[in-house]
């Protein structure tokens, strides 16, 4: 990321964004700027919502009407990774942590899938956005991914595009090369990356995934990996043989 600046701090917005507009922050936003990282009227930050690129802006007003002066874009906007990451519901800390690992990574839509071992059934949308958004904001990503509602997994196999390569993480599939296993696929028409339960997936659903059109079955090694912890593995092995990392 040659030029970026890593000094001055990023905000999401949702509104437009144009050079001499003014946005008004929401109550969180401006307490976070003015209280916690002490800015003061005049001090710049780096602005972008997804749609318009990335801006710097300058802080200005203050008390319940704290807004943000736009000045000149910085970035311009650029598409994200047509990469999909569907995964088991965690637990809160834990799923928190997985969502801004996957944006760090890439993913362009998180989709929460129901499973037969699944251990959690309730998942906070909005929380997960919101980690989404901070993690876009700390690491100079332009493009928020998409929050998908929970699908149960048989619903989602029924529903799929065949023509998006579906890589499944399976405890049980053998533990060969996972660059090897990727060696055929193809991301021409996008990726889904599906990460199960940490009880595994049932016998009926790995038989269903496997019947499956385009789609490849992978292990990540011969270590017992945590779900957040397999959500990091697969994805940076998935970007290395068929992504931006290649």
């Amino acid at each position: 990321m040659p030029g970026y600046d890593f000094r001055n701090p990023r905000l999401f917005v949702d509104a437009p964004l144009a050079a001499g507009g003014e946005v008004t922050l929401e109550r969180a936003q401006a307490h976070y700027l003015t209280h916690v990282l002490r800015l003061k009227a005049g001090e710049e930050v780096l602005v972008f919502n997804g749609r318009d690129g990335e801006w710097s802006a300058t802080l200005a007003g203050g008390g319940k009407r704290t807004s943000l002066v736009v000045g000149t874009k910085a970035r311009q906007q650029t598409a994200g990774a047509d990469l999909h990451y569907l995964f088991a519901p965690l637990k809160a800390a834990r799923l928190d942590y997985m969502v801004q690992k996957a944006v760090e990574m890439g993913v362009s839509r998180l989709v929460p899938v129901h499973t037969r071992h699944g251990q959690v059934t309730r998942i906070n949308l909005e929380r997960m956005r919101a980690n989404a958004i901070e993690a876009a904001e700390q690491c100079g990503i332009l493009s928020i991914p998409e929050i998908a509602g929970p699908v149960v997994l048989t619903r989602y196999l029924a529903e799929r595009d065949p023509a998006r390569c579906l890589v499944f993480c399976d405890e049980n599939a053998d533990a060969a090369n996972p660059a090897a296993a990727l060696a055929k696929a193809s991301a021409q028409n996008g990726l889904a990356v599906l990460v199960g339960p940490e009880g595994g997936f049932a016998e009926d659903e790995r038989a269903a995934l496997l019947k499956q059109p385009n789609v490849v079955r992978l292990s990540l090694g011969p270590r017992i990996l945590r779900a957040d912890t397999a959500a990091v593995a697969a994805l940076a092995v998935v970007q290395t043989a068929l992504g931006d990392w290649k």
